[in-house]
């Protein structure tokens, strides 16, 4: 890509260049390119984040960099709550492994020309490219970094690293062991787990443990034979053979019966199902992720869970923080969930404070449902207030 070295005088520079980009490294990098005295540099980490960011600065008139891969809204989706909320913004889209800028209206705009000039992105992409990779087998751009999980917000050291955790265990088949309390998103771990996994194009089976009565659980893991019991008239797989070439969620496995506890042992160690009923052992390709909000070593003690077991599934432990463990994310969290469910609207700092003093027992979840609530009291009001704060 061949570019200029000056900026022409004839466009006008605007005060604000807003940078939006989950990647701190990529932020830290266009805030130090962008060094023009005219220009006011204001980051984002997240859509939610850009769109409050926005409000708040003369309506977002400027132009906002854009880096696709948001960890909570598709870009195509961005970019029309960018045109019909804030028109005076000029989009424009950084494809970092080519460089290129583009502006929101498919071509290269004057500014657009000027932004990369004195970003110089021919040489500014190759260094922040190293943060993509490209799926060779579909040629879509998968997130490498560690910055980010896909429908998960964190800045704070103690996510970072769940991040990092999450995101080096992938592309492995290791079994990996989720724990946390309830409400911190075990969930979306293990599905990033499998989304950014060789096995992604291959089913995500999830079955939830405390959910199914015990005399179903066997039969709903391992399937059951014809005849194997009353209303059995044909047999059937279980979850297991389901998600043969994929990957297998366990949640709740602290709540798995003894019982059955040996035979999904005898199922992580050998690859082998048996179904209820029958003699047939039936070989399965799967990777299994399993998540649990008990204390499972106490569990052992109490002689409730097999330490055998244990120690097949924490091959890879990630333990998730209570959100009171990680309130330096309070605020974008929340931002997240307003845009999520009513974006437009603002979070003040009166809420906000009442929202930092309340424990969280219910976690990322509790957080989640207060935020719903609060914009339904808010009603036309631009500006969620304490009052609307139910806790």
């Amino acid at each position: 890509m061949q570019v200029t070295s000056f900026v022409p005088q004839e466009v006008l520079f605007p005060t604000n260049v807003f940078v939006v980009s989950s990647n701190a490294n990529i932020r830290a990098g266009l805030r130090e390119k962008l060094s023009y005295p005219r220009w006011k540099v204001v980051e984002a980490g997240s859509g939610a984040v850009a769109l409050e960011v926005l409000n708040q600065h003369r309506g977002g008139e400027g132009v906002l960099l854009l880096d696709p891969g948001l960890p909570d809204l598709e870009p195509g989706e961005f970019q029309r709550m960018i045109q019909r909320r804030f028109p005076n913004t000029q989009v424009v889209t950084m494809n970092l492994q080519s460089g290129d800028l583009v502006s929101r209206d498919g071509c290269s705009s004057p500014l657009a020309r000027s932004v990369m000039d004195l970003l110089n992105m021919d040489r500014f992409a190759a260094p922040l490219a190293s943060v993509r990779a490209i799926d060779d087998e579909s040629g879509r751009a998968l997130r490498r970094d560690a910055n980010t999980l896909r429908g998960m917000v964190g800045e704070t050291d103690p996510m970072q690293s769940v991040f990092r955790m999450t995101r080096m265990v992938a592309a492995r088949d290791t079994t990996v062991l989720v724990m946390g309390e309830s409400g911190t998103g075990k969930d979306l771990v293990a599905q990033e787990i499998h989304q950014i996994s060789p096995r992604r194009k291959q089913a995500f089976v999830v079955m939830n443990c405390s959910a199914i009565p015990e005399s179903l659980l066997e039969a709903e893991l391992f399937g059951y034979s014809k005849g194997a019991f009353t209303g059995a008239v044909q047999s059937r797989i279980g979850r297991v053979h389901a998600a043969h070439g994929g990957t297998l969620f366990l949640d709740e496995i602290g709540d798995m019966p003894l019982s059955l506890q040996s035979k999904l042992l005898r199922f992580l160690e050998q690859g082998e199902v048996q179904r209820l009923g029958g003699n047939d052992n039936l070989k399965v390709d799967v990777r299994v992720v399993a998540a649990t909000n008990v204390d499972l070593k106490k569990q052992i003690e109490r002689q409730q869970f097999r330490e055998d077991l244990y120690y097949r599934l924490a091959v890879f432990p990630i333990i998730l923080p209570p959100l009171r463990e990680r309130m330096g994310d309070l605020r974008a969290l929340a931002v997240s969930f307003i845009a999520r469910f009513q974006a437009g609207k603002v979070l003040s700092e009166e809420a906000l404070t009442r929202l930092r003093a309340h424990p969280w027992p219910g976690n990322v979840r509790e957080l989640r449902n207060v935020i719903e609530r609060a914009t339904i009291l808010a009603g036309q009001e631009r500006e969620i207030l304490a009052e609307h704060i139910v806790l």
